[in-house]
């Protein structure tokens, strides 16, 4: 689902499975629901009839929906995965409100989350501070007087706001069993490396206006002379931007794994102070690290040394103010709305402040709300099922992979040991993570976002040297949405995407199978994309297959590459098949596998005919339906630089036009505008 860390992947085992095998040694599907359904779990309401699953499957389930629904005005965009991400929030406001209301004990979980729920709606106490919240901090960045000094300054905005790169302790791509200290490219302040080089009228618009708000928001800021540092921030910018890999390259994992000694790292940008940068960020113990993009970090060495002072001040005053912004006073919260959320997206109202108090809330303590709303909103039997529908996936995925033709024996082994070794986790974690470390004021709001930055860095940065967490969440348990993990081999499923439609208790198998089986089947298959399929069973970066095997797979991955390039999102952009193609295979994957988990689950018995619409025909109208959503034309152009999922639409009629099952289930032939010839369609896993 989307892209978590540098190499985690969203909408992953060795344990007992949750029901016996068959007679053929595989584990069967079951069926999901406990009663005979008398519903279909499709909205009908929101099918356009007169649109034929022939020519657009994605217009036939979700036609009249898209013709009558406008998008919120605090929204860019809208579907599914909104509705329930808003329904959740609701919830989760309640459970915030009644903290705030308690008058908990100083310390609790519950006073925190309250007082800060509580310093972010005090808008009278915002604006008496004004920006003097900014103060300290813009007196750090003034103190700046050589690179020693840089040197330290950046440590300290890797872990306040934004710098030339980012810093990251994670798992060893190469020692899955050690973490290891990560650095890659960053630093931007537009949307991505494109956004500062495409040549179109519409990208120099944005950047001149983005230029015309850097110097807004350093003249709210307090901070003289904006215009000309605005100036300066473009331009520094732009140089980082040109020296950027661009995003298809930071697809390839083995090319972004470069481990050197501190020593090495020293070679190669000598203009950094390593020993202050060392002590200031709390890596000391670092003995070695894994610099994404060694390029361009020698690059930025240079960049240090050839850029003034003055402008490098310029630029670390402006990353301060836009990321201080949302938790300073209205003026420049709303300045920094119209650029980011109006003018890259299109949005035409900023959210009410309660539901961007919740989303804070949920960023800084969000296991400790997660732990309240599982008990309320979790039902226990959506774990078991979804457990026992995760080990349906896992034997038609084990299937899929012995029926391959493409695939050689020496190479099938490797994968069904990867497939064998996905990690399941559903719901919530096992062990939910301690806050006591962070103190929060009830007046407070930037103060209690800089300690929460302060203390998620000190965790983060404390696992150098000790054994992997595997008990770790990269999202909390409120979060609508999905990941796998490659270096953990682990697939997660939170419990707030654990509804309808992604999970109907009350449906129908089959639009169970095509929605939540799909998103099931889409996880598993990131562990054999383009990325994930070069990491083996146990986690590590390791090529695990055959010359012949991969050049087969890189044959038909270059084919699906191809197919989406083709498709037109709006009149003058394409989808970027390169960029999306771990999602495109995790989605033709997903579906694949679900529908053939969907078969085994029928025991050979026929499927009812429910809402006119057969078994088959439900499980891709479930999957159809799953991806109803609207955009602004400004999303659209801005994701398609950005977003490594291509746009809802071409996710549900791309990935069905390549199955044959599709083909049969509607009688799609030549002619329809669905049909893809059989020599045409890709089949990977």
């Amino acid at each position: 689902m989307k892209r978590l860390i540098a190499s985690a992947f969203c909408l992953a085992f060795t344990a007992a499975y949750a029901h016996g095998p068959d007679d053929s040694g595989n584990h069967a599907a079951v069926s999901l629901v406990s009663k005979s359904p008398v519903v279909s779990g499709i909205s009908v309401a929101n099918m356009d009839k007169s649109v034929r699953a022939q020519d657009d499957l994605f217009n036939h389930v979700n036609g009249k929906w898209l013709d009558s629904f406008e998008i919120p005005a605090d929204k860019s965009n809208y579907g599914s995965f909104t509705k329930l991400a808003d329904e959740a929030r609701e919830n989760v406001r309640a459970i915030i409100e009644a903290a705030a209301q308690s008058k908990a004990e100083p310390g609790t979980d519950a006073q925190k989350v309250g007082d800060l729920y509580q310093s972010f709606m005090d808008e009278e106490r915002l604006t008496e501070l004004g920006n003097s919240p900014l103060t300290p901090e813009l007196k750090k960045i003034n103190d700046i007087q050589n690179l020693s000094d840089l040197s330290d300054y950046i440590a300290y905005a890797q872990m306040m706001s934004d710098a030339p790169f980012y810093v990251y302790v994670y798992v060893d791509d190469k020692q899955p069993d050690t973490y290891i200290t990560q650095m890659g490219q960053s630093g931007l302040g537009l949307p991505s490396r494109e956004s500062y080089l495409k040549d179109d009228d519409i990208s120099k618009g944005i950047r001149t206006q983005y230029v015309e708000h850097v110097a807004k928001m350093f003249a709210l800021a307090g901070v003289k002379n904006g215009k000309d540092l605005a100036a300066d921030v473009m331009a520094l910018e732009t140089a980082m931007a040109t020296a950027h890999w661009p995003k298809e390259k930071l697809r390839d994992p083995v090319a972004n794994y470069n481990k050197k000694s501190m020593k090495e790292l020293a070679d190669l940008m000598p203009n950094v102070d390593w020993s202050r940068w060392a002590e200031t960020a709390g890596l000391e113990k670092a003995e070695a690290v894994l610099v994404g993009q060694p390029d361009v970090f020698a690059s930025i060495n240079d960049m240090l040394s050839d850029v003034s002072l003055d402008t490098w001040k310029a630029y670390f005053k402006w990353h301060l103010i836009t990321n201080a912004a949302p938790y300073l006073a209205q003026e420049l919260d709303k300045e920094n709305f119209n650029f980011y959320g109006g003018v890259l997206s299109g949005t035409k109202e900023q959210e009410p402040r309660w539901k961007r108090g919740v989303s804070t809330v949920n960023r800084s303590l969000g296991e400790v709300v997660g732990k309240i709303y599982v008990t309320k909103y979790f039902k226990p039997e959506a774990k078991q099922r979804m457990q026992t529908l995760v080990e349906g996936l896992r034997s038609a995925y084990a299937q899929g992979i012995n029926e391959l033709d493409w695939m050689g024996e020496e190479t099938k082994v490797q994968a069904l040991d990867k497939l064998a070794k996905f990690i399941p986790k559903i719901g919530y974690p096992d062990v939910w993570r301690d806050y006591s470390a962070l103190q929060i004021k009830s007046n407070d709001l930037f103060g209690n976002m800089r300690r929460a930055s302060m203390v998620a860095v000190a965790r983060n940065r404390d696992k150098l040297g000790k054994p992997i967490d595997r008990t770790e969440w990269g999202m909390t348990p409120q979060t609508v949405n999905a990941y796998y993990n490659p270096l953990l081999n682990e697939i997660v499923f939170p419990a707030a995407i654990l509804q309808p439609p992604f999970f109907n208790l009350d449906a129908d198998d089959a639009v169970n199978y095509g929605a939540i089986g799909a998103v099931i089947g889409h996880e598993m298959g990131h562990g054999f994309d383009d990325q994930g399929s070069q990491y083996d069973g146990n986690g590590k970066l390791n090529d695990w297959w055959t010359d012949s095997d991969k050049e087969e797979f890189e044959k038909r991955t270059g084919k699906l590459v191809s197919q989406y390039d083709n498709f037109v999102v709006l009149d003058d952009v394409h989808i970027n098949g390169e960029f999306t193609q771990g999602e495109n295979i995790g989605d033709l994957s997903g579906l694949t596998i679900a529908y053939k988990a969907y078969q085994l689950s029928k025991n050979g018995k026929k499927a009812p005919v429910i809402d006119g619409l057969t078994g088959d025909q439900r499980v891709f109208a479930g999957w159809a339906q799953v991806w109803a959503r609207k955009y602004r034309d400004e999303e659209l152009r801005k994701r398609i630089d950005t977003d490594p999922h291509s746009p809802s639409e071409f996710r549900a009629n791309g990935t069905v036009m390549n199955m044959p099952e599709f083909h049969e289930a509607f009688g799609v032939k030549e002619g329809d505008k669905m049909y893809l010839a059989p020599k045409e369609r890709v089949k990977i896993w």
